[in-house]
């Protein structure tokens, strides 16, 4: 009778997939571009840029993620993008200025900044790199720096062909 294959990678109790997907924070993300709050889409009147925050229904951005943005090659000064937040903040979940991609990396940075780290003490990690949700790259640059000083290893990819990045010596 032949042998039972043994998948010692599944049983290996020190080797641990870290998946960046699991922490994606739901909720729906908006591109809030203000160009057409400018004057000819390019001039910020402080009156009407005003009026227009004041008029606006902020709470249809209720637990919403919002990136603040510009289209144009308008010169925004920096108080309008703080008025503009000042208004989303009773609302939206989080608020940042940028692109969606932006965005998702400030998320993200939040949350490996609150990563509880004892489960990865001297574990062998894989971070795994596919992924069905936007994953900024920033996000795997934040993990990896986030994760080195407490990892025996840390490898990219799947435990059957895992790149690997780091190793403690």
């Amino acid at each position: 009778m032949a042998e039972e294959i043994v998948n010692r990678v599944a049983n290996n109790q020190k080797l641990v997939t870290v998946d960046l997907e699991d922490f994606y924070p739901e909720g729906k993300r908006i591109l809030f571009d203000i160009k057409d709050w400018l004057f000819e889409g390019l001039l910020l009147r402080e009156q009407d840029f005003r009026k227009q925050v004041a008029d606006y229904d902020w709470s249809q951005h209720k637990d919403q993620y919002i990136a603040l943005t510009c289209s144009t090659d308008a010169i925004i000064p920096g108080w309008a993008y703080l008025l503009l937040t000042s208004s989303l903040v009773p609302y939206a979940k989080k608020v940042a200025v940028g692109s969606l991609e932006t965005l998702e990396t400030i998320l993200y940075n939040d949350i490996i900044a609150e990563l509880d780290l004892s489960s990865y003490q001297d574990k062998f990690l894989i971070i795994k790199g596919c992924a069905n949700k936007p994953v900024p790259e920033g996000a795997y640059i934040a993990l990896i720096q986030k994760l080195q000083p407490v990892a025996k290893s840390v490898m990219y990819g799947e435990a059957c062909s895992s790149v690997p990045l780091y190793k403690r010596k």
